[in-house]
């Protein structure tokens, strides 16, 4: 009995159309990374689990994928690592869980692209120079619930800057987010808060040893709702009374200017608080000074679930359709301090290919050109003829045309349905009677019309159509 083909749920084919359009996405946003002078790095797909762990908060580490080791690896157990495994079989334990992973268990997929980065500019300290600017364009892979927009692989687009505590490197990743959604024609919304500001409010009601809990439910408020998130804060320890104190905070409205100067008045108690205020006030001022600050705007609710940000922190969401957030990013004071080299400032964002694809769909936004491959093709009409294109379909791919031929004579009425049915431009034929008058039969496969055109005018004709 054969097998029924399968893909993991999660995962994705893409056909040639569909990566037609990845593919634009991916240049539009790597010429825009380029234009700033961030530089293409690649990381593997599998990191050790160590270098993973622990870089993400308990619910990120649940959603690692990570990989068996090779072998008959439960046979290495030694005899008391046997009776301690039999012992507990059934149990509900997370040090058996976290016991267990190590013996077969060292490696997984990556998470996101960050930390692979943090541990690449450790290795690689004697070789780079600081400040170091990289983007990244690959797969990541998480052990999620499949749902609309989010998916156990998928790509992301990420630039950091490592090595600099400057708040202009936040200003440009703000300029380039808004320069990359300019180009692909996407209206958003850009929100941005600080996390030293979330370590005041924590602190202003009383439990800043408890800012991980409050974060993590405060990232969820757009998703829940206030009341939901006031049960989670509930849960996590957080009394009713210091629960109501953050209500203040929630309901602050206005312009960036009066949000900042009424939370300074709640936050003046807290030194970290203020510094945070200050950070988010130089940045609103450096894009003052370019002219995108009201296109940005302070939200005091704005989390972020990664527990390695400390600084600044972004996100962006399409303005035209519920998806989620389709870029995000922030500063992270320490990451590659976990890796040995402490004291090195970065920040980074990320922007979601997948869901940016699917928001493109949607709006129905894609341009005509990623529909295509091919502007031209030659029709095969018997061997004298097709030999007799073969140097014409050449000369016009140097002149930067794509064209194709068709490989068999087949009917003509096959040939331009395939033409049809792969959205090409043009028809060019060639008989008895073009050959003789160098020169061929092009055929507008959207209107019909048909002229003939010389040979020495024929590259200059396809750039003509294409401009």
């Amino acid at each position: 009995m054969s097998q029924k083909p399968s893909i993991p749920k999660g995962t994705r084919d893409f056909g040639p159309e569909q990566m037609m359009r990845r593919t634009f996405i991916f240049d539009k946003i790597r010429e825009v990374f380029l234009k700033y002078g961030y530089q293409p790095l690649e990381t593997p797909a599998m990191e050790t689990l160590d270098t993973l762990l622990g870089k993400y908060g308990d619910e990120g580490d649940r959603l690692i994928f990570k990989i068996l080791n090779s072998g008959q690896y439960l046979a290495k157990l030694d005899n008391s690592e046997k009776l301690y495994l039999t012992d507990h079989v059934g149990q509900e334990d997370s040090a058996v869980s976290q016991w267990l992973t190590g013996k077969i268990s060292e490696k997984a997929l990556r998470y996101d692209l960050t930390v692979p980065f943090a541990r690449y500019v450790v290795q690689n300290r004697n070789e780079i120079s600081f400040p170091f600017k990289r983007f990244q364009i690959q797969p990541v892979w998480r052990a999620d619930r499949p749902q609309k927009g989010r998916y156990r692989e998928f790509y992301q687009c990420d630039a950091d800057v490592i090595g600099s505590d400057s708040l202009l490197n936040e200003a440009e990743l703000i300029h380039i987010i808004d320069e990359v959604f300019n180009i692909l024609n996407i209206r958003i919304s850009i929100k941005i808060n600080n996390r030293k500001i979330l370590a005041g409010i924590a602190e202003f009601i009383g439990y800043k040893d408890k800012i991980t809990d409050i974060t993590v439910a405060i990232d969820k408020l757009e998703k829940i709702g206030l009341e939901k998130v006031k049960e989670e804060l509930a849960d996590r320890g957080i009394p009713a009374r210091s629960i109501d104190q953050l209500q203040p905070v929630f309901e602050l409205s206005g312009g960036n200017e009066e949000k900042l100067n009424n939370l300074r008045e709640i936050l003046h108690s807290s030194e970290i608080g203020l510094r945070g205020i200050e950070e988010i006030t130089r940045l609103l001022g450096y894009l003052k000074s370019t002219g995108i600050e009201n296109r940005v705007d302070l939200d005091l609710t704005l989390a972020r679930g990664l527990t390695y940000y400390t600084g600044a922190i972004i996100e962006v969401k399409a303005m035209d359709i519920e998806i989620g957030s389709i870029c995000g990013g922030g500063r992270y004071d320490d990451l590659t301090g976990i890796f040995g080299l402490p004291g090195v400032s970065g920040v980074g964002i990320s922007f979601g290919a997948d869901r940016i694809y699917d928001t493109l769909e949607q709006l129905n936004a894609f341009p005509p050109s990623t529909r295509k491959s091919s502007f031209a093709i030659f029709l095969n009409l018997g061997e004298t003829e097709i030999s007799w294109c073969l140097p014409l379909a050449a000369e016009l791919r140097k002149a930067g045309i794509p064209v194709e031929i068709y490989p068999d004579p087949a009917k003509m009425k096959k040939q331009l349905s395939y033409a049809n049915q792969h959205s090409i431009h043009f028809a060019i034929m060639a008989g008895e009677t073009e050959i003789a008058n160098n020169e061929v039969s092009v055929k507008n496969m959207e209107t019909g019309e048909q002229v003939r055109v010389s040979l020495i005018q024929l590259a200059d004709y396809f750039k003509n159509q294409r401009d």
